[in-house]
C-alpha cells in the first residue's frame, strides 16, 4: 500500500515540477473552427463550470480550454498559464504566468475575469506571488489563497482571505491543520466556511480558516468541492487506491462512496459541479484525463484521455 501511494506521489510531484518551470503556446480558436484533436491539455490546473452551466473551463498549460455541448475549443485571448483557477457565479479568479510574447509581468498575482476569461483585471501581487492553491466562494465574495512566501501585504506564509477583491486581506491562523496543504475549498454561501485537504486528511473550518477540525482522516486528500446544495462536500483521496466520497460536511456521518472510472497510477485532481443541472459532475485527473457524469457520479463519460481531448 505504501509503495502504491509513493508511486502516486511521484506522479504528482513530477507534474508540479513541470508546471512550475515550462511554458507553451496554444493558438486561440473558436468553437466552430477547432476540432477536439487540436485542443491539447498539456497540464490541468483547475476545473470549473460557467455560471450558466453550458461550459466547462479547464485551465491548462497552454491557456483556457473549453468543453461545451460535446465540442472543445479555447478561450479568446492569449494562452496564459493559469494557476489556482476558481469560478464563482459572477467571475473567474486565477493566478499564474503570462503567455510568452505578451510582455506582461510574471507572475500575475491575483487576477479576475468577468467575461469568461477574455480579459483579466489585476487585483494585486503582480510580479510577487503565484497562488497555486486558491478557492473562491461560489455565491459570496470570499477568496482564500495559500501563500507560500511573504510579499508586500502578506508578512508570512499561510492562508489568507479577502472579501473585497484584494483591497483588504486577513491572515488566517490555520490552527488544527496538520500535514502539507494540497487543496482548499470555500462554501458556496457561507464565506467563513472553508475546507482544506492535506496529506493527513480532510479538515473543515467555520471561522474563516482560523480553527480547523479533522473531518475525515486515513489518507491524503487531493481535491475538495462543496456541493452547491450547501449541505454536502465532495473530496478526492488516496490510500492505496484513488477514491471519491461525498459527505455531509457539518457532521461527516452521511458518507457516499462514488464509483470512479478505471484509473492506473492516477487520482482525481479537480472536480466541479454544474450550477444549473446540479446532478452533473466533472472530474479531472493528474494524468490529464477528464470525465463527465450526469447522475452524480454513478456513471461516467470520458471527454479527455491523457491530455488528448475527445469529441
Amino acid at each position: 500500500m505504501k509503495a502504491r501511494t509513493g508511486q502516486l506521489l511521484a506522479v504528482i510531484a513530477q507534474a508540479v515540477a513541470v508546471m512550475a518551470f515550462t511554458y507553451g503556446f496554444l493558438q486561440p480558436a473558436n468553437a466552430a473552427g477547432q476540432s477536439a484533436a487540436t485542443v491539447q491539455l498539456m497540464h490541468v490546473h483547475g476545473l470549473s463550470y460557467s455560471a450558466d452551466g453550458t461550459k466547462i473551463f479547464i485551465p491548462s498549460h497552454r491557456g483556457l480550454a473549453i468543453y461545451s455541448q460535446g465540442h472543445w475549443s479555447t478561450a479568446d485571448g492569449p494562452p496564459h498559464d493559469f494557476m489556482g483557477f476558481s469560478a464563482t457565479r459572477d467571475a473567474l479568479y486565477s493566478s499564474g504566468h503570462p503567455a510568452p510574447g505578451t510582455n506582461l509581468v510574471n507572475p500575475f498575482g491575483l487576477i479576475k475575469s468577468q467575461d469568461g476569461g477574455r480579459t483579466w483585471k489585476k487585483l494585486g501581487f503582480e510580479g510577487q506571488s503565484d497562488f497555486h492553491t486558491m478557492a473562491a466562494s461560489y455565491g459570496t465574495n470570499a477568496v482564500y489563497v495559500l501563500n507560500k512566501s511573504s510579499n508586500d501585504r502578506m508578512t508570512r506564509p499561510g492562508i489568507y482571505v479577502t472579501q473585497t477583491d484584494g483591497t483588504q486581506w486577513t491572515a488566517a491562523e490555520g490552527n488544527g491543520l496538520t500535514g502539507a496543504i494540497n487543496t482548499l475549498a470555500a462554501h458556496p454561501t457561507h464565506p467563513k466556511v472553508v475546507a482544506a485537504g492535506t496529506d493527513k486528511g480532510l479538515y473543515i473550518s467555520e471561522d474563516g480558516a482560523n480553527h480547523f477540525q479533522l473531518s475525515q482522516g486515513g489518507g491524503q486528500v487531493l481535491a475538495i468541492q462543496f456541493d452547491l446544495d450547501g449541505s454536502h462536500l465532495w473530496y478526492s483521496h488516496y490510500a492505496g487506491k484513488p477514491a471519491l466520497t461525498r459527505i455531509t460536511w457539518q457532521n461527516g456521518k452521511e458518507t457516499q462512496d462514488i464509483p470512479l472510472p478505471p484509473m492506473a497510477k492516477d487520482a482525481v485532481a479537480y472536480m466541479a459541479q454544474n450550477p444549473i443541472t446540479q446532478n452533473e459532475i466533472a472530474i479531472a485527473t493528474f494524468n490529464r484525463s477528464v470525465y463527465l457524469s450526469e447522475d452524480m457520479g454513478q456513471t461516467w463519460k470520458q471527454i479527455a484521455k491523457n491530455g488528448q481531448t475527445l469529441g
